[in-house]
């Protein structure tokens, strides 16, 4: 999930482009927008609960790797299926196939959960749910599939608890919230090139639960759980939907958790949310874990075997749902 391109030299400046399959374009500079909102809010917003959103990573990790066409994937997309509908009030299925860049074709299985759905006024929500495949940034069993707490169960266990959350303190009815769990996303390499990515989003992107549905704008989450992450802002979001991460940045600072969200600008990452944009053209940014080093944006247990439950943190997990639960209710609730 993100791959690495050529690196490119400029006059004082280090371009990289590589993606969530490793396409990414880095700017480390400050960005030029650094003023965070210092209003205080006065919003009520319902506590994210970190231990439960741990517990909801471990579960999803006990199936073992999510990999298309596995027992695994059936089991845990049963189990997600059940989960989505304690916690929305109407649950939408998508059972198809997608070919994979090496032509094989894949059962894929995206989930999403609607709260309000009638409300015109929406919020997506949306997060992959697949193992990937091989370890290909390991040293060794690099060609088995990975736990992946991080790298998808920690988006998923946000999600679920953001939702569980929302059935505590309920929305008006005037505003929805969308939460969509998109499969077959790891299953990609850089040879087959970047749309062998994201296979259950460009399918949902053309063919949405809801036809003709749109939402006000996107957040997607991209490996949200582990120790010592850093969100700085994403290129492509900064491009496609700049205004939506400014406020998503400024309702971290109003939740507590500036230090997780700093306002420095990141790498542009080829994700989910690229595909949510030029597809189906709902303005999406990404939340993603950018905390590598050198040309390498992503932390050190992307695409290991390392990514598993001891990488989990649930002051990251506390940190990333309650500033989505802040953008919510202010959403609901603007003063």
């Amino acid at each position: 999930m993100k791959k690495t391109l050529a690196l490119l030299l400029v006059p004082c400046l280090a371009l990289s482009m590589l993606a969530c399959k490793n396409k990414t374009e880095n700017n480390s500079a400050q960005t030029e927008s650094t003023t965070q909102d210092t209003t205080v809010e006065k919003v009520a917003v319902p506590d994210f609960n970190a231990d439960s959103a741990y517990a909801l990573v471990a579960s999803q990790v006990a199936f073992g790797p999510r990999v298309p066409g596995t027992p695994a994937q059936k089991q845990c997309a049963d189990w997600m299926e059940a989960a989505l509908k304690k916690v929305t009030d109407t649950v939408y299925k998508q059972h198809v196939e997608v070919r994979a860049g090496n032509g094989k074709m894949l059962p894929c299985i995206n989930l999403i959960g609607s709260i309000n759905p009638k409300a015109t006024k929406r919020i997506l929500f949306l997060t992959h749910w697949d193992s990937r495949p091989w370890a290909d940034m390991d040293t060794k069993d690099k060609d088995k599939p990975i736990l992946a707490a991080d790298d998808a169960g920690s988006g998923v266990a946000v999600l679920l608890e953001v939702a569980r959350q929302i059935q505590t303190k309920k929305l008006p009815e005037s505003i929805g919230i969308d939460i969509l769990f998109t499969d077959v996303e790891d299953y990609g390499k850089d040879i087959w090139g970047d749309t062998s990515y994201c296979l259950g989003t460009q399918y949902w992107a053309r063919h949405p639960h809801v036809p003709g549905y749109r939402a006000d704008y996107g957040i997607l989450l991209d490996m949200v759980g582990a120790r010592n992450a850093k969100f700085s802002m994403e290129g492509l979001s900064a491009q496609a939907a700049g205004d939506v991460q400014q406020n998503v940045w400024q309702a971290a600072g109003r939740a507590g958790y500036s230090s997780f969200f700093p306002f420095i600008s990141g790498s542009t990452i080829i994700d989910d949310h690229e595909f949510v944009n030029s597809i189906a053209h709902i303005p999406t940014i990404d939340i993603i874990n950018l905390a590598g080093s050198g040309v390498e944006p992503f932390a050190a247990h992307w695409h290991t075997h390392n990514d598993n439950m001891d990488i989990i943190d649930k002051n990251t997990l506390k940190a990333v749902g309650q500033t989505l639960l802040q953008v919510i209710y202010e959403a609901a609730h603007p003063l």
